[in-house]
């Protein structure tokens, strides 16, 4: 290659001497000209330069190193290890700066690609015989890859960002239960993925929970998991109420629901309250937990109850059988509750297998809590927060009536984060009354026509309000909301108006900051609301025997013998069906020593004064015995109780006889 150089260096010279006979002028001018053009052969020699050694050639990389390329003409078989250099014997003649900035490729001068022994020669990822291009050297190639790596760190960034922002990916994150192998499992995948429009909803529903959800869980070190339990209780919907009377989000049934402490009453059900049912529910899930010590377990228990699932641990105990989830013997719903949330797990994570599209949920709170007045009307509630009525009750579902309240000084709402300082805003710049019902004492008999004639109110709403059944007048003395004649309505523009042109003085002090806190004003003020009127507690002082003032509470009673169902019932104001349903009992039959849960309603004054009452009411009546008749079939034709009769009668013993004279007391309510 350096001879044929040489040779063109002097061919080229003879011709310039030619032309230096014709124009001796320009002679200087082409020695200059040589020179540059051998100069500029030299400084644009290839990347690979030769070397001192025959036949080989080093390749110079962009950060100022060289390595050998190694190379052999021949075919595979024909190769000589004599021909391989090491690195530390080569020396470059090129210089590698100047082969760096022109970022020349390496050219072969055969046909055939190198080979390299192996073990003695460079390996490349790329699977074949030719060496990687090195980098892209310079000023211009450092650019390129600091642009380069600057996107990919940036896209990273992106991706991260993504994920730390995306709800589902935080979950994901925090699974930490076994996945279940249950065969029932693809049945409930099936189900799901098959009402992708009941899915839709459900997710819909759990965004303005799930955050507060997963947060509760993270904080009590849970599997986020349990975030989805919901979904297969509930679906998410805070009204949910089930034939078993469970009810909310988590599905309480009452007795469970009180033994967590979740009130509930005539003006609230805290079971659908959804920070509160939430708090109750982990609590029971880490006991359940705690107790069988596996999370599979713990959900049974949850679903069918702790005793259950023991009896069922101990049974197979007994017998030497496994006492894991999958071997034990369950009620079926029980043991399709863990499949179920399996199911939901796999749907949630990779939706996109069972053709679903799953909302992205922001990994941000959806609401807020704020501290409003004791009470105030559920619609005004909503509109100083500038929100629907259903996003409102979505938020705050345990409230049973259209008015709000509260035993304390102030009540608690959740409203939706952005909508948190407007309402605090708007409730300070409302000067008008907070609450548009009270309470009415209707009266047994009262007709209901008359009642909403009355109060301006339509027959079927009061019916609503109430939960009063269809009937033309009032079954048993109650106390019942009607409309007390006040205005709650607000319009937040002419707030907005009222604002921009002038504040009177007394506007200023019913702006005040205190509303929060204090009590609004006289024309504000709601102590037409009296909430203990709402469990059946009067302070008419004119009122009789018939509506006497009576209070609501739960008690246990112990069936003794001769007792029957109609007796228990009206010794503590009840009725039969109240009694069958507060206890799932299907048949009105009772035994002695059997107990019954009954939500009783009780005179508030002595069991004297009570007794004294009764006397004067009760009237005497004188029933001739006859054949086939006993002291049950006799309680139960006058609905008193055996243990009255016999009281009544001094009778020590069941025996009667036709003809026989039975005094019976009978009260005029009957």
């Amino acid at each position: 290659m350096g001879f044929q150089l040489f040779l063109r260096i002097c061919h080229f010279t003879r011709n310039i001497q030619r032309l230096a006979r014709i124009k001796s002028s320009e002679i200087k001018f082409s020695g200059f000209f040589v020179c540059t053009f051998v100069a500029s052969i030299f400084v644009s020699s290839p990347l690979h330069a030769e070397s001192n050694v025959a036949g080989d050639e080093i390749i110079i990389y962009s950060d100022d190193s060289f390595k050998p390329a190694v190379r052999d003409f021949g075919s595979i078989g024909n190769q000589v290890p004599g021909n391989q250099i090491p690195i530390n014997q080569v020396q470059s003649d090129a210089n590698p700066k100047e082969a760096a900035r022109k970022n020349a490729s390496p050219a072969y001068g055969n046909s055939i690609a190198p080979s390299y022994s192996v073990g003695s020669s460079p390996v490349y990822n790329n699977g074949e015989g030719v060496a990687p291009k090195s980098a892209r050297g310079g000023r211009l190639g450092d650019a390129l890859d600091t642009d380069l790596s600057d996107s990919s760190q940036q896209i990273s960034d992106n991706s991260t960002e993504v994920e730390r922002n995306d709800l589902w990916q935080r979950i994901k994150n925090g699974y930490a239960m076994p996945d279940s192998q249950s065969s029932l499992t693809e049945r409930h995948e099936a189900w799901y993925s098959s009402r992708p429009d009941y899915v839709k909803r459900m997710v819909e529903r759990s965004q303005r929970y799930l955050f507060h959800i997963v947060e509760e869980v993270e904080k009590r070190g849970m599997p986020t998991e349990i975030a989805l339990l919901p979904m297969i209780e509930s679906a998410y919907n805070p009204n949910a109420y089930s034939t078993s009377r469970a009810s909310g989000i988590w599905q309480f049934i009452p007795s469970t629901g009180k033994h967590f402490g979740l009130k509930q009453n005539w003006w609230v059900d805290n079971r659908r309250n959804i920070t509160f049912a939430t708090d109750a529910a982990l609590t029971y899930l880490q006991k359940l937990h705690a107790m069988f010590g596996a999370w599979d377990l713990a959900l049974a228990a949850y679903n069918a109850g702790e005793g259950t699932v023991a009896r069922a641990i101990e049974r197979n105990r007994k017998l030497g059988l496994p006492t894991d989830f999958e071997s034990l013997n369950l009620p079926p719903e029980t043991k399709n509750y863990v499949p179920k949330l399996q199911a939901v797990k796999n749907l949630m994570t990779n939706p996109g297998n069972y053709g679903l599209n799953i909302q992205t949920i922001a990994n941000t709170p959806y609401f807020a809590k704020v501290t409003a007045p004791a009470q105030m009307d559920a619609h005004l509630a909503a509109k100083l927060a500038e929100i629907s009525d259903e996003e409102f009750l979505a938020l705050n579902p345990s409230y049973n009536r259209p008015v709000i309240t509260s035993e304390n000084k102030n009540l608690e709402l959740l409203l939706p984060i952005l909508s948190a300082q407007t309402f605090r805003t708007n409730l300070a710049n409302y000067n008008r009354p907070l609450v548009s019902w009270q309470t009415y004492f209707a009266k047994r008999g009262e007709r209901m026509d008359k009642i909403a004639s009355k109060f301006g109110i339509h027959v079927g709403q009061l019916r609503d309000v109430n939960d009063l059944p269809a009937q033309n007048k009032i079954k048993k003395t109650s106390t019942i909301l009607v409309p007390n004649g006040n205005r709650t309505d607000f319009n937040a523009n002419k707030i907005k108006v009222a604002n921009a042109t002038e504040i009177t003085a007394t506007d200023e002090a019913a702006n005040s900051n205190s509303i929060n806190t204090e009590p609004i004003n006289a024309k504000q003020s709601s102590a037409n609301i009296d909430l203990s009127s709402s469990q059946n507690i009067s302070n008419n002082a004119e009122s009789t025997n018939e509506n006497e003032p009576i209070e609501r509470h739960s008690v246990t009673h112990k069936v003794k013998k001769g007792e029957v169902m109609q007796s228990i019932a009206k010794h503590y104001g009840v009725s039969v069906k109240q009694i069958m349903t507060a206890n799932s009992l299907k048949t009105s039959r009772v035994k002695a020593g059997q107990l019954l849960s009954i939500n009783s309603e009780t005179a508030k004054k002595s069991t004297s004064k009570q007794a004294e009452n009764s006397k004067k009411t009760n009237k005497k009546q004188t029933y001739i015995v006859k054949r086939g008749d006993t002291l049950h079939s006799i309680a139960e034709k006058f609905d008193v109780g055996v243990v009255d009769l016999k009281r009544w009668n001094k009778m020590s013993s069941n025996h009667i006889q036709p003809g026989n004279k039975l005094t019976i007391m009978q009260s005029d309510a009957v």
